[in-house]
């Protein structure tokens, strides 16, 4: 079995910073794909941002202002999120596509961290 945790949410004002974790520990053979995905209040669930072994992607929305990033010795994702703005205001949920050490990949996310932007 595998765990997602985020950490590092919080409450900060309109022009500030805010850093993301997720840590990934369990049954681990490899990471493939670590994303952050986005909900706001009243909102479906959108994508942000994806490490891969391949690169790196964004959600338009965040281009410029946030920066995805892997540790692959500690199974974790970072997002360094600057410029923020009340419309990042949502839980941030780590999602990741791993392969176990049966060799069989899943999808798993963690629970979210709540990113609160205030005016």
């Amino acid at each position: 079995q595998v765990q997602l945790v985020e950490s590092g949410g919080g409450l900060v004002q309109a022009g500030g910073s805010l850093r993301l974790s997720c840590v990934a520990s369990g049954s681990i053979f490899q990471i493939l794909a670590m994303d952050w995905y986005r909900q706001a209040p009243g909102k479906q669930r959108e994508f942000v941002a994806s490490a891969t072994t391949g690169g790196t992607s964004y959600a338009d929305a965040v281009k410029g202002r946030f920066t995805i990033s892997r540790d692959n010795p500690k199974n974790t994702v970072y997002l360094q999120m600057n410029s923020l703005k009340p419309d990042d205001t949502g839980v941030y949920y780590c999602n990741a596509n791993i392969r176990d050490t049966n060799l069989y990949d899943e999808e798993y996310w963690g629970e979210g961290t709540l990113v609160t932007v205030s005016s």
